[in-house]
Formats: C-alpha cells, sequence, structure tokens
C-alpha cells in the first residue's frame, strides 16, 4: 500500500500570467505558497485484475481505458499501471471548487502514488511536468501551471515562466521570522459556496491579448511582493494584495460579484489592508491579510463565515506510508 500527501495552495499574486498563451510572449511570474490542508492518494495492489477507483463516487472497471475519473485513468497511463490496483483520493477540505489548487494536487499526489507504486523514484519537477501535461496538453484544461509546481515543490514560492517554456521554481529568500509574521496575518474564510472555474478560466483564458496590460501589472506584483516579502515590508506586501485583487477582478466575468463584493468591503473596513479570492473566483475561499490587532474585528465583520486555519507547508509533495508485499 501505497500512501501519498500533497499540500492544497494559496496564491497571492500573479494568478493568470501562468498560462501559457500568455508567458510564452513576455513571461510570467507567480508568488505562492503551499498550505498545510492535503490531498491524499491510496494506492492498494489487488488480488484480482479489476481497477478500483474510490472518490466522490465508485467506480469497478476492468481497464484503463474504461475510467471515467480523467485524472486517475491519464496518471495510470503515464505511471504504467494497467490493471489490479484500488485508488482511493480523500481530502482536508472540498476537492472542487475551494481555489485552492485541488484539481493539480490530486494529479500530482496519483502521479507520486503510482509512480511509487512501480517502485519508482521521481522528482517534484518531474511530477510538477507530468501533471502539467496530463491537465494542459492531454486533458486541455484552460488553466495554468503554478498548482502543478508548487504542490510539487512545497514551500513559499517565486516561480517564473519563460518564453521558452522553462521554468524556475525559488524559494523566496526572507526570514523564518518574516514568514511566522506573514503567516500569522493571514485569514482564510470560505465562502460558503463552491464554484466550477472553467466558464470563468475559459473567458480569461480567451481575454488574455486584451488583458495583456493588467496581467503585465500582475505579474509586476509578484515580482515585488517578492522583494517586499525579503525586505520585511509585510504591511506593504498586504495593501499590494489590494491593488492585484483589483487588476484581477477585471481578466474574466465572474471572478467576483455583489456578495463577494460586499464581504471584501466589510474586510476592509474592519481592518483587512488587502486581500484576495482564491484560485480563478465565484467562489471558494477568501484570504486577507490583517495586522494582529484587528483580526477579531474582521472576524466579526465576515460573521457567519466559517474560517480555516492554515500555516505554510514547506515539504510538498510526499510519501507518508508505503508497504510493499
Amino acid at each position: 500500500m501505497i500512501v501519498t500527501q500533497t499540500p492544497l495552495r494559496l496564491s497571492f499574486f500573479g494568478g493568470g500570467t501562468d498560462f501559457p498563451d500568455y508567458y510564452r510572449a513576455d513571461g510570467g511570474a507567480v508568488l505562492t505558497t503551499a498550505i498545510d490542508k492535503y490531498v491524499y492518494v491510496i494506492v492498494k495492489e489487488r488480488f484480482d485484475d479489476d481497477i478500483y477507483i474510490n472518490y466522490s463516487i465508485k467506480e469497478i472497471v476492468q481497464s484503463v481505458d474504461e475510467i471515467r475519473h480523467d485524472l486517475v485513468r491519464e496518471a495510470m497511463r503515464i505511471a504504467g499501471v494497467k490493471r489490479g490496483v484500488e485508488i482511493t483520493t480523500l481530502a482536508d477540505v472540498p476537492s472542487t471548487g475551494t481555489g485552492l489548487g485541488s484539481s493539480s494536487a490530486i494529479t500530482v499526489g496519483l502521479l507520486h502514488a503510482l509512480h511509487t507504486y512501480h517502485g519508482r523514484l521521481v522528482d517534484s519537477r518531474t511530477l510538477a511536468e507530468q501533471a502539467c501535461r496530463i491537465e494542459l496538453d492531454i486533458l486541455e484544461r484552460p488553466i495554468g501551471k503554478q498548482d502543478q509546481y508548487i504542490s510539487a515543490f512545497g514551500g513559499l514560492r517565486a516561480i517564473d515562466f519563460h518564453p521558452s517554456d522553462a521554468i524556475d521554481v525559488e524559494s523566496v529568500r526572507a526570514g523564518p521570522a518574516t514568514l511566522h509574521r506573514l503567516q500569522d496575518r493571514l485569514l482564510v474564510f470560505f465562502t460558503g459556496r463552491t464554484r466550477s472555474s472553467s466558464a470563468i478560466l475559459v473567458h480569461q483564458q480567451r481575454r488574455i491579448e486584451q488583458s495583456r496590460t493588467d496581467l503585465d501589472r500582475l505579474r509586476a506584483c509578484a515580482h515585488e511582493a517578492r522583494d517586499l516579502l525579503m525586505a520585511g515590508r509585510l504591511d506593504d506586501f498586504g495593501r499590494l494584495l489590494d491593488t492585484a485583487w483589483r487588476l484581477k477582478k477585471a481578466l474574466a466575468e465572474g471572478v467576483s460579484d455583489s456578495a463577494i463584493d460586499e464581504l471584501y468591503s466589510r474586510a476592509l473596513a474592519a481592518g483587512a489592508l488587502g486581500g484576495k479570492i482564491a484560485g480563478a473566483g465565484g467562489g471558494g475561499f477568501l484570504v486577507f491579510f490583517v495586522p494582529p490587532s484587528r483580526q477579531d474585528d474582521v472576524r466579526r465583520a465576515l460573521q457567519p463565515l466559517r474560517e480555516l486555519p492554515i500555516a505554510f507547508d514547506p515539504g510538498g509533495a510526499r510519501v507518508v506510508f508505503n508497504i510493499h508485499r
């Protein structure tokens, strides 16, 4: 039996500039972090040759081609696992529609578990590249590449996407005290609704040329935010979140709406310096940068939203259980 643990993520800056249709012109950049909320994938050998898959539904099939769960199907193909396994996926938060990168975390976790099942050690970059291949190239999903990389590598990362398709993943060179202070200033709340990001992302992808000026500014925000963290200027980091959120809302219809705007305004009035919706928008989780002295005010202003305590995850995708018969 193999069990992998793969972190979800919070993206701070640069979302949208990780789309190949954008970064292949002038490059893209994001600032993002893995968090201590996880997707778990369990792969267990079966006595028979059937394939059992357990997620929100249960599948029992005889061949990989029959699998309806597209991420499982394509991960099995890439890893070369053909039969006689039971695969189960579990998640700490709802696995779809939350904006925390769960789809890519599942893909990375599946690949990690299936390669390990075959006795192969696969590094973080290979996991990320193969996950991108599945989601962008094979399944042609309208998404970028940051989620796969941050789930695979973990940590708080500055990720640069080059026109050549080269991708640099760097740890943000900020001291432990700065990272601890940043973590303590983030409040995350569930809006109470999940959403399918596909329509928003399709619209955003189609508008890349029209939105290029805003995307250029979002890329610049990612670089500026990295520099602010390295300098320990956390309040300026929080205010920059507000600037980037206003740019992000212009990228596509549905990123925000009157209900989300109302929640955001209430949080700022109560003392948040900035914030954003996690992921593509339209629902899921809201994240705010709030000085400690104002956090209880923000919590009261956003009642009855449920808060999600988070911490940064430094380790990325990992195997937490590995027993071969």
